[in-house]
């Protein structure tokens, strides 16, 4: 590729790639102090996913990292994985697949870039700085290569960025279009100020949840770094299991991941638990960027009104202002989160079928879902919560 001085390679393993090298590709902006932007795409995320079992043999998500090099160089990266099957992506294309296997053709196994079981837009074509174009385009071009080789029906490339999204477009790929509610911080001094922002009934509305939900009868803590122990995993997977089993039937992280995740990610995790008498109760997880707070999961042992709301939201929100972060992202769906002032936001996935036939129809139906889509976070963003000078000011 490139006349010969990009070589794509494929991983069945990090322990094949540096993690200085992943991570000049990933995560640049640590060079100069701070944390990563992406915490999802760093290699300890990633190997931590690798070497609890949460993906590899059994999983439907088989790791094939693609790393492209130049002059002996890793210039670009990208979290790439076989999948037989289309759980844990929430860019849902059961559909296609349905369409594809009915025509005669086999969709899976499938070619997925993406960070497995997390819907939160980030670059997923993970260039070191100064080789952009060139990066992008050896990773796009080599993905294709492997899946058209193999004969696989099909690439995906879920949640990347804006920028990516153009370029994987011009180079041929198929765009596609998504909605998810995000809180933006527009330099709140403190979580009243946020609320003086919404309209009277709104703000009646959220304070009274508040209320309700504080009144659980015992304290909210938040827990990060050194703060979190290892005992405190062992509530956060009786949680995670508990919201596991009930919204995709089992849980995609095994518990191994846990105490992983206590050895090499605790500084990049908030956990934000209600404890009744000491106890945990109920409990969010979240990752920490360099600028947004990235909400993951969440579980109860107990029911108590509004608390998914305070803990999940609004102590995330007022854990964001504290710390001068930018966003709160709380995972995917949800237009329940508009009433509580996250509002609609445009995601963004590429994607190329083997089939022309195939890939034309697909083709078409993104489209009008473009158009669908865009409609539709016009229309949300107008029935916000916020008043209507802050609505006017924001435009």
């Amino acid at each position: 590729m490139d006349g010969g001085q990009v070589e794509i390679e494929l991983h069945a393993s990090l322990d094949s790639v540096p993690m200085a090298e992943w991570d000049a590709c990933a995560c640049p902006e640590v060079a100069q102090g701070g944390r990563p932007t992406d915490p999802f795409t760093t290699y300890r995320f990633l190997k931590a996913l690798e070497d609890s079992g949460s993906v590899g043999p059994g999983t439907g998500w088989q790791p094939r990292y693609l790393t492209a090099r130049l002059s002996g160089q890793i210039i670009a990266v990208a979290p790439m994985y076989a999948k037989s099957h289309s759980q844990g992506e929430y860019v849902f294309d059961h559909n296609w697949a349905h369409a594809y296997e009915r025509a005669g053709g086999q969709y899976y196994p499938k070619l997925q870039i993406a960070v497995p079981f997390t819907p939160v837009t980030g670059r997923r074509l993970l260039v070191r700085p100064g080789f952009g174009a060139t990066g992008q385009s050896a990773l796009v071009q080599g993905a294709v290569q492997v899946a058209s080789e193999n004969r696989l029906s099909s690439l995906h490339v879920t949640f990347c960025d804006v920028a990516e999204a153009e370029a994987g477009a011009a180079m041929g790929l198929m765009l596609r279009t998504g909605q998810q509610y995000h809180w933006e911080n527009r330099g709140y001094g403190d979580f009243d100020e946020f609320l003086a922002s919404l309209s009277s009934r709104k703000r009646k509305s959220l304070r009274k949840e508040r209320q309700r939900a504080q009144g659980f009868g015992g304290e909210i803590v938040h827990l990060t770094g050194d703060a979190i122990r290892p005992g405190h995993w062992d509530a956060m997977w009786r949680f995670y299991q508990d919201t596991g089993a009930r919204k995709w039937g089992t849980p995609y992280l095994t518990r191994a991941f846990f105490d992983i995740a206590q050895e090499r990610l605790r500084d990049d995790i908030l956990l934000i638990f209600a404890l009744r008498d000491g106890v945990p109760v109920a409990g969010a997880m979240n990752l920490i960027g360099r600028d947004c707070l990235y909400g993951r999961y969440w579980g109860c042992v107990e029911d108590h009104p509004c608390l998914h709301f305070e803990l999940c939201y609004y102590q995330a929100m007022d854990w964001a202002i504290g710390h001068g972060l930018k966003r709160v992202e709380a995972g995917a769906q949800g237009e329940h989160k508009l009433a509580r002032g996250y509002v609609p936001v445009e995601t963004r996935s590429l994607h190329w079928i083997a089939d022309p036939g195939f890939a034309e129809a697909v083709d078409r139906y993104l489209t009008a879902e473009r158009a669908a889509v865009s409609q539709e976070i016009e229309v949300m963003t107008a029935w916000g919560p916020f008043r209507k000078e802050t609505r006017e000011e924001k435009e």
